[in-house]
């Protein structure tokens, strides 16, 4: 999988004509929209979205952990999984969280050798 690019390597927005802020507005907005529906689509695993796109729910929470810090806050991992969650992490892997298969797994670990 290719390494993500900076940033700045982006140039998000810049095609549409977008000033800096509302760049920021729009991106605020669809990672709502994005986070809305993880919450909703409770169904899709974990494993799954890492099997199939490289990240989950915890990357997610993780990023945003990162970006406060970027910002000089400190934000616990708990209290950011539960930005993307909705729910403290441990209630919604009780409710929602299903035992990984077999197939799942191998999937997983030829993917994310090392993860």
């Amino acid at each position: 999988m290719p390494a993500p690019q900076p940033e700045a390597d982006l140039a998000l927005g810049a095609a549409a004509g977008l000033d800096p802020a509302e760049r920021d507005r729009i991106e605020a907005a669809a990672f709502r929209k994005l986070v809305q529906h993880l919450r909703a689509r409770t169904d899709v695993q974990n494993i799954d979205m890492m099997n199939l796109a490289g990240f989950c729910r915890n990357c997610l929470s993780r990023w945003y952990q990162e970006a406060a810090a970027e910002r000089g806050l400190a934000l616990e991992t708990p209290a950011a999984r539960e930005i993307v969650y909705g729910m403290p992490y441990k209630e919604w892997q009780a409710k929602f969280q299903t035992e990984a298969s077999a197939e799942q797994k191998a999937a997983f670990a030829a993917a994310n050798p090392g993860h």
